[in-house]
């Protein structure tokens, strides 16, 4: 299971493993409040994406789309996180003000994707669908 969490909320034993996955660390937040596993900024939107997404230059749905290209290109950032949540409760944590825009929402849902690719009986992952263009 695959779930979201704001930086800002209490952890609980629910949460299972719990990764940060923002490029920049949650302002005022001390390090040992987040009670994180990991921090992953690498498997965050990039820069330019975050703030023209924050900045309003880019819909919810133009964010989207460009993050999980930058997702499909590079699989090796957040390939572990896969098998995490195969393996229990996997909460994405994020410091974003919108619980429904943002991007642990889209990373959520790309794992969720991957997950289900990689369940009994499928073949092998393709990427074919996540660049439209070719």
């Amino acid at each position: 299971m695959i779930q979201c969490k704001r930086a800002y909320e209490t952890a609980s034993a629910e949460d299972g493993v719990r990764v940060l996955v923002d490029r920049l660390w949650p302002r005022s937040c001390p390090k040992d409040a987040l009670a994180i596993a990991e921090w992953l900024p690498e498997v965050g939107p990039s820069h330019a994406l975050r703030k023209a997404f924050k900045a309003g230059a880019v819909s919810f749905a133009e964010f989207r789309a460009a993050y999980r290209r930058e997702l499909a290109a590079r699989p090796e950032h957040w390939w572990k996180l896969v098998d995490v949540a195969r393996g229990g409760t996997l909460t994405l944590v994020y410091a974003a003000k919108s619980t429904r825009e943002n991007n642990a929402v889209v990373l959520a849902q790309w794992l969720e994707d991957e997950v289900d690719k990689r369940a009994e009986g499928n073949s092998p992952v393709c990427y074919l669908d996540e660049f439209p263009e070719l």
